[in-house]
């Protein structure tokens, strides 16, 4: 299968998305040459173009594609070229309705921006295959190709009856028949039970509250019907010449997308990010977002397809990014595996909803901060011989699961707003900062390889999950688990006897209640007093140490931190501080090291390969050296 070692040949990729199609061709020459002064490798290209390249249904234009590749290959700029199909033109909505998204409340979603297709519309698919179907036969052997990207920033959910066709047969192929679908959704509650097939509907606007396995497998199955549109695309670009690989952006954590799925049909993946200048944990949000790209695709480089060189226009606050941000950023997604950097996008558009986005030549031109400052990333990634290829070690991996991440967020959990995402970042952060890497692994998948393994919630469990952690833990392996965790099975079926179900005698725990906090919890143990807030739980030992109990209130005296052998169970929401010291404890007992240690808060170290990359995040310095045997 070809990898994204194939399309960088030994080098780092550096560039952008380029929208000729929004341009005179008297602006395509200046292009490439200031691209060439900027010492840009590759550029994305035709995301949005379908309405350039197919007018209307029985007509392409390709003429001026042809144009810009041949320009760019001249000029020794490579190419990633998209199926446009993220942005279906207006005829196709106009001579087909029924391909516009419709929303849980019935209103159909009208063309006039992006994303408006129905991926379950017959013509849709079919319209989608035919475009792309187009550009391999035209351009699948075009010198100027490195890879395709297919296209773009998948997640568009719709709820038509198209949708409630497919979603029918994908339950009957989950399910069974109609006893195995009551059975799974809990149907014998409110008395929901379906009688025919033709009575179930997706999640639409209802009376009351709906039913949540329901809603669970409507999320699975959007993101299935999603991946068969990428795979069709992919699959017909492939067809037309193997040896290109394929593509598709992801967009950091992103819960409707099941990223380990998806990575698993692309040859790399690639992460479209745009973190928050004005946001103080920004670099850590990005360090955690290159992390998950990293290990979506099994340990191998990866592309920053999209990041902006200046601000991001659809920010309430769109502020710039400082001088000297971008590089710093670029070079620490390098750092943490990327094989290329590319920005969206190339030139600044004049006109529509992203006049106000950041481009690598602003409105200002070449004469501009920002310019000077891509030409000397683009010099800074050259320099860096020998990175291409390389691979980033973690001795810590971090239980990442996407039914979990569906489930605890479903709506009447006992605490609304438990953020998935926000538990995976508060034992990703102190590792972050004391220059511990991590990966994050798929429940059940093999976890021999790493010295310690953290599951900050692991809401719903599967057979596989079990197995996973008590073969790991029966191999000598340390592993921290927190709280609401092996509460229910994938069908939403909460288990009962005690929680974690399958696991409490490995923790040596069992708790009764979960107990949403309204006010802060006072809890005091062995690495210092802190205020748990959010959640804990009603926990007793069976057999495990108490590390931490709370104090005070109608928990006083409950244990909130345990340790049973190497096996640690917390069950509520520690302070920062307090995550730390708990962190580095076990992190030192289970002979887990920084890249680095002692080095001054802020700044970052990442090994990759043979070398360490230092980014100083204060002073956004960057340095690069040998690394320490």
């Amino acid at each position: 299968m070809p990898a994204l070692d194939d399309a960088t040949r030994g080098r780092l990729l550096f560039g952008g998305d380029y929208n000729p199609e929004q341009w005179p061709a008297s602006v395509w020459d200046d292009d490439v040459r200031l691209m060439r002064a900027a010492g840009v490798n590759l550029v994305t290209v035709g995301v949005f173009a379908w309405a350039a390249l197919q007018p209307d249904p029985g007509r392409f234009t390709f003429e001026w594609l042809d144009d810009v590749l041949d320009r760019l290959h001249a000029g020794g700029i490579g190419v990633a070229l998209a199926t446009p199909t993220a942005s279906p033109p207006p005829w196709l909505g106009h001579r087909h309705p029924d391909t516009l998204p419709q929303g849980p409340d019935g209103v159909r979603r009208l063309y006039g921006s992006r994303n408006q297709y129905c991926p379950c519309a017959p013509a849709y698919r079919r319209a989608a295959l035919v475009v792309t179907e187009a550009l391999a036969a035209r351009y699948a052997r075009h010198p100027a190709l490195r890879m395709w990207h297919i296209g773009n920033e998948y997640g568009t959910a719709c709820h038509c009856e198209h949708c409630a066709r497919r979603f029918r047969g994908w339950l009957a192929r989950r399910h069974g028949d109609l006893d195995g679908l009551n059975a799974a959704w809990g149907t014998a509650v409110w008395s929901q039970r379906y009688g025919s097939w033709e009575e179930v509907l997706p999640p639409r606007r209802m009376q009351y509250i709906g039913n949540p396995t329901q809603e669970l497998d409507y999320q699975r199955f959007v993101s299935d019907a999603l991946l068969e549109c990428f795979t069709a695309e992919r699959d017909a670009v492939r067809a037309a010449n193997p040896a290109v690989p394929v593509t598709t952006n992801f967009m950091d954590f992103y819960r409707h997308t099941d990223g380990w799925r998806w990575a698993a049909e692309e040859d790399f993946v690639s992460l479209d990010t745009y973190p928050d200048p004005n946001d103080p944990d920004a670099a850590l949000r990005g360090a955690m977002s290159q992390d998950l790209m990293r290990s979506l695709g099994g340990g191998r480089p990866w592309l920053l397809m999209e990041q902006s060189p200046g601000a991001a226009s659809w920010r309430p606050v769109a502020t710039p990014k400082r001088p000297g941000l971008n590089r710093l950023w670029s070079m620490q997604a390098v750092a943490r595996g990327a094989d290329g950097v590319l920005h969206f996008q190339w030139r600044a558009s004049r006109q529509g909803a992203e006049r106000a986005h950041g481009a690598m030549v602003p409105h200002a031109g070449p004469d501009s901060r920002v310019f000077r400052e891509i030409c000397e990333l683009g010099s800074s990634l050259a320099a860096l011989d020998g990175v291409a290829g390389t691979s980033v070690r973690a001795d810590v991996g971090i239980v990442l699961d996407w039914d979990s991440w569906r489930a605890v967020e479903l709506p009447h959990q006992p605490l609304d707003g438990f953020s998935y995402v926000d538990r995976l970042t508060e034992y990703y952060a102190p590792l972050w900062r004391d220059n511990v890497t991590c990966d994050f692994v798929r429940a059940g998948a093999d976890l021999s390889g790493y010295r310690l393994v953290l599951v900050p919630n692991l809401y719903q469990v599967t057979p596989a999950a079990l197995r996973g952690l008590r073969s790991y833990a029966d191999g000598g392996g340390t592993l921290v688990m927190g709280p609401f965790s092996g509460v229910a099975d994938p069908e939403e079926r909460v288990f009962t006897g005690g929680w974690p179900a399958g696991l409490m005698d490995l923790f040596g725990v069992r708790v009764e209640e979960h107990w949403p906090l309204a006010a802060a919890l006072p809890v005091s143990g062995e690495f210092g007093d802190f205020a748990a807030a959010g959640f804990a739980e009603w926990a007793s030992s069976r057999g495990a140490a108490v590390v931490a109990t709370a104090r005070g209130g109608p928990l006083d005296g409950r244990p909130m931190v345990l340790r049973h052998g190497r096996a640690w169970y917390v069950a509520t929401l520690p302070s920062a501080p307090a995550m730390r010291r708990l962190l580095r404890r076990v992190c030192a007992e289970a002979g887990v090291r920084p890249v680095l240690p002692d080095l001054p808060p802020g700044v970052e170290a990442v090994r990759r390969g043979d070398r360490v990359f230092l980014l100083d995040h204060d002073s956004l310095a960057v340095s690069v050296v040998a690394a320490p045997h």
